[in-house]
């Protein structure tokens, strides 16, 4: 059998020729999308004599006996109906549209994937091949595909420091791809020796998402069934409903998620006389501590809704919940009140596709109502000051973030040591009580302390190469955010 490597690079070679044509990485990997679902779907009734709810004349038969014209029409057809279906095969169909115009190259790539046997491969390899393609996809930038996705060492480290657990379940209000799913599936895979009941269980009923965005979406569902999590013939427990509009009252024994880059929700607004405004977007929940139009104060409070008394999040979040006044200081406090907000490790910069983003992981454990705040310290950890990383030449791996689990101290969190001290003043972790937290100016978390070498000495500067690609990356987030400007002046 050809190695995960081997296949990835036949699968992935052939998206340069349809550059050529104005394909884009995205357009390729949704085609190949459809038609690898299309292929396990006839591979699966064959092996297991079942009926997946494919229409026989939309099978995977159906495309490998035409060529030319006769292909491309049946297609377009074919991926019309199926979007029309129920379950996990309408949604995988959604909005589907043919980006393959020339018949020939859509016929090579249904055949290329008719020479693997997707079924027999084991889901690991299978799902190896997919996230390989999505990270290549995500390093295109002008698709704009990276906000998509989070940089797996990081999640890895997340999901290492929450340790799921058998029989519990996971959600992600803003799941994209499903990285932190399929990352909390290989923990509790490799650490738990699951009887039936359990793998029964992880297949079916313990993950739990949102994507609003149907290509995200898309991939999401794919990716968590290259992975054996869900049935072909069952409704995907991925919604596509805006997860921030209400509280659906389920309950979660952990959250993990990156919501979206982007400080305000806003929707479009048309008046009498045809013209579109945007509003700004605010979320009128009674479960909500302060009704604000920034989407990220409004993710963390759907979060901490979302667990159970009991329940565990670990959420990526920009600078701005840290620090910003009104809705964010009413968040930060009700937050430190009510949940035991431990832990908060501070993120580089370079490390995501989306440019320029100065972002936190924010660890808490939610608690049922008390007088007393349930929040006695918080423990900081700076991988932020005189580190340098970018997507490029110098990318965070998961070796860089092993110090920081380490000093977590998953198995046992209530039993730390700080690396930070008076004579070691460049710790990069420390702790500060609750006393220390609310009596700073908006109950700011934004707390630094390690000097900067940057600041404090010229001589000691990065390599040219890494501070020229880190100009780089500031240009092209200045960029997107002044076309954003545009677009918002537009009325787009």
């Amino acid at each position: 059998m050809n190695t995960t490597e081997s296949i990835v690079s036949k699968v992935w070679s052939f998206c340069h020729t349809l550059r050529d044509d104005g394909v884009s990485y995205g357009d390729y990997l949704e085609q190949l999308t459809y038609l690898l679902f299309l292929k396990m779907a006839d591979e699966y009734s064959q092996i297991y004599n079942k009926d997946v709810g494919i229409p026989a004349e939309y099978s995977w038969k159906s495309l490998t006996s035409l060529k030319g014209a006769d292909l491309e029409a049946h297609y377009v057809n074919l991926l019309r109906a199926l979007g029309q279906q129920k379950g996990m095969i309408g949604q995988i169909f959604s909005k589907s549209q043919n980006q393959i115009q020339d018949p020939a190259k859509l016929y090579k790539i249904i055949h290329m994937i008719d020479e693997e046997n997707w079924v027999t491969m084991g889901a690991d390899v299978k799902g190896d091949i997919y996230e390989g393609l999505l990270e290549k996809n995500a390093e295109d930038v002008k698709s704009g595909a990276g906000q998509y996705f989070t940089p797996r060492a990081l999640i890895r480290a997340m999901v290492e420091c929450i340790r799921p657990e058998p029989l519990k379940t996971i959600a992600d209000p803003a799941c994209g791809t499903g990285g932190f799913f399929l990352a909390a599936y290989d923990f509790l895979t490799s650490n738990y020796n699951l009887d039936k009941e359990q793998k029964k269980f992880l297949k079916k009923e313990t993950f739990y998402g949102n994507e609003i965005v149907a290509n995200a979406r898309r991939l999401g569902l794919m990716n968590m069934f290259l992975h054996n999590i869900g049935e072909i013939t069952e409704e995907p427990t991925i919604s596509s409903k805006d997860a921030l509009t209400s509280d659906t009252g389920a309950r979660y024994d952990y959250v993990l998620t990156n919501p979206p880059f982007g400080k305000k929700s806003s929707i479009t607004i048309t008046n009498g006389s045809g013209k579109q405004d945007k509003e700004d977007l605010r979320y009128n929940r009674q479960d909500f501590w302060a009704t604000t139009s920034n989407k990220q104060l409004n993710f963390v409070q759907h979060v901490r809704t979302m667990l159970k008394s009991t329940g565990q999040a670990a959420v990526v979040v920009p600078d701005n919940v840290l620090f910003e006044g009104g809705a964010g200081e009413t968040v930060r406090k009700k937050l430190l009140e009510n949940t035991d907000l431990h832990t908060i490790l501070r993120l580089p910069t370079g490390i995501f596709y989306a440019q320029g983003v100065k972002a936190n992981v924010i660890f808490f454990d939610n608690k049922p109502a008390s007088k007393e705040p349930w929040t006695r310290e918080v423990w900081f950890y700076d991988l932020r000051t005189n580190v340098h990383f970018t997507k490029k030449r110098n990318q965070m791996t998961y070796e860089h973030l092993k110090d920081f689990v380490s000093c977590y101290n998953p198995q046992n969190p209530h039993k730390r040591t700080e690396t930070w001290s008076e004579d070691n003043p460049d710790g990069r972790w420390r702790k500060f009580t609750y006393d220390e937290i609310v009596t700073r100016d908006k109950t700011s978390l934004d707390i630094f302390w390690i000097r900067d070498e940057n600041l404090a000495d010229l001589d000691n500067l990065p390599d040219p190469d890494v501070l020229a690609e880190e100009i780089m990356e500031n240009l092209e987030a200045g960029v997107e955010s002044f076309k954003q400007v545009v677009k918002s002046l537009n009325g787009q």
